[in-house]
């Protein structure tokens, strides 16, 4: 847990962090959301007006909701190969991590905080993170990024783009977790799966893969 600092959240605001009170009610407001196709970053004050996100704005939003019930506010970037990258809110409980996150496939959203590690956390998205095609496309994740030091920039409640927040997690340090030799030999993502996880998509939000 992190000592809550002060942030100039406004009477609505506070209305609505008032009922998140968990990870997994932070999830669920997310969840209710509508998918945001546009490369803009708002911050978590207008993800609670609009009720729209992407994923980026989604872990922000998250992060905001986490340090405002005590948690460190942390997300964790996890790189693809011909599809988008996406972002997640990391949390620990008892030493073990779990995540929140907004995503436009229903398969990479909410982990419980079961895992060991992050790299044991990232890889319970592994056989679910696919591009429209069915190819399985999750390469790297990255070290945990504290928003701590964004709050100079009032990130939680700022008018401004936060594309900078986003360039920055991209230049930090990423881990690989699949070889060159273990990539060739991908399965593709069955149908079934493919169909469930885009339930309730936004197609214009969805990345348009190469074809092999």
């Amino acid at each position: 847990m992190t000592k809550i600092l002060k942030v100039n959240w406004n009477a609505a605001d506070l209305k609505v962090l008032k009922t998140l009170t968990s990870p997994y009610k932070i999830q669920q407001f997310l969840d209710k959301t509508e998918y945001n196709s546009t490369h803009e970053t708002r911050s978590p004050r207008y993800v609670m007006q609009l009720k729209r996100a992407h994923c980026m704005e989604g872990a922000l939003f998250a992060a905001a909701c986490l340090e405002n019930i005590g948690f460190t506010p942390l997300i964790l970037d996890l790189r693809a190969e011909n599809d988008d990258d996406h972002v997640i809110a990391v949390f620990e409980v008892d030493g073990f991590w779990g995540a929140i996150a907004k995503s436009n496939f229903t398969t990479l959203r909410y982990r419980e905080p079961v895992y060991r590690t992050l790299r044991e956390l990232t890889m319970s998205y592994f056989d679910f993170y696919f591009n429209t095609l069915g190819d399985k496309s999750l390469r790297e994740y990255s070290l945990p990024f504290s928003l701590t030091k964004f709050h100079k920039i009032n990130w939680q409640t700022t008018e401004n783009d936060l594309a900078e927040i986003g360039d920055k997690l991209d230049k930090i340090k990423h881990f690989p977790i699949v070889t060159k030799a273990q990539i060739k030999k991908l399965e593709i993502a069955g149908d079934y799966l493919l169909k469930s996880s885009l339930f309730g998509s936004n197609p214009d939000g969805l990345f348009v893969p190469k074809a092999k």
